[in-house]
């Protein structure tokens, strides 16, 4: 395993995951999406559901990060949260598989998800907001922490729209392999996580949903020019 983090180190991973219900949202297009990343110099990609991750195990051969998402009635996470999804991820091929790593109210806790993921061959990484959750999951044994949930917990919801450098230094400083993920939207503001300590970054947005950023560009062709 020691071997796979070292293949991710100043990696790009691309995140193949298309607008929910969109267009794009079929396995088939999520499997181009991510030949094409690996063709484009991606080290890894992130593959959320069964389908999409098995589809695309069979079409790329690098690293796939797999995750489930899941709405639940009882509780804020919704990124892999139940055991049951740690096998069945394993199984269609994860080789990589990341859970929500936050400090909140969960069906499971983040050390039977963590013991699950080592039981199944396979890395773990944690998706935090926090430096308390990366303290905490490091100490569990993760093996990757991700800045993927700063911003968008009610603790870090104040945070603004550039990505979190400061939770990557404190990763950094904790001593974890560090996936700079959320908000990456520009190749400088990759570029910037990188120097302010990430192994790797994560890049989902600005190269796989395609809706966001048309509407981003169309937004800015109908802004008031600045100082008027």
């Amino acid at each position: 395993m020691t071997g796979l983090l070292h293949s991710l180190r100043g990696g790009l991973v691309v995140s193949c995951q298309p607008v929910d219900g969109g267009p794009m949202d079929r396995p088939e297009i999520v499997v181009a999406m991510a030949a094409a990343a690996v063709a484009g110099g991606a080290a890894a990609v992130r593959i959320e559901g069964l389908g999409n991750l098995r589809a695309a195990r069979e079409a790329v051969t690098v690293p796939i990060i797999g995750i489930i998402k899941r709405d639940l009635a009882d509780s804020p996470v919704r990124i892999t949260p139940h055991v049951e999804d740690v096998a069945a991820l394993a199984g269609a091929g994860a080789d990589i598989i990341a859970v929500d790593g936050t400090d909140r109210h969960r069906p499971v806790p983040r050390a039977a998800l963590v013991s699950a993921i080592h039981e199944a061959g396979v890395l773990a990484m944690a998706d935090c907001a926090t430096p308390g959750d990366g303290a905490a999951c490091r100490a569990l044994g993760f093996d990757i922490l991700g800045t993927t949930l700063s911003g968008y917990t009610a603790e870090t919801a104040h945070l603004g729209s550039d990505p979190d450098f400061d939770l990557i230094a404190a990763f950094r400083a904790q001593g974890a392999f560090v996936m700079a993920e959320g908000r990456l939207n520009r190749p400088d503001l990759v570029a910037r996580a990188m120097r302010a300590g990430a192994d790797a970054a994560t890049v989902g947005t600005a190269l796989t949903r395609l809706e966001i950023m048309t509407g981003w560009f169309r937004a800015a062709m109908t802004a008031p020019e600045p100082g008027r």
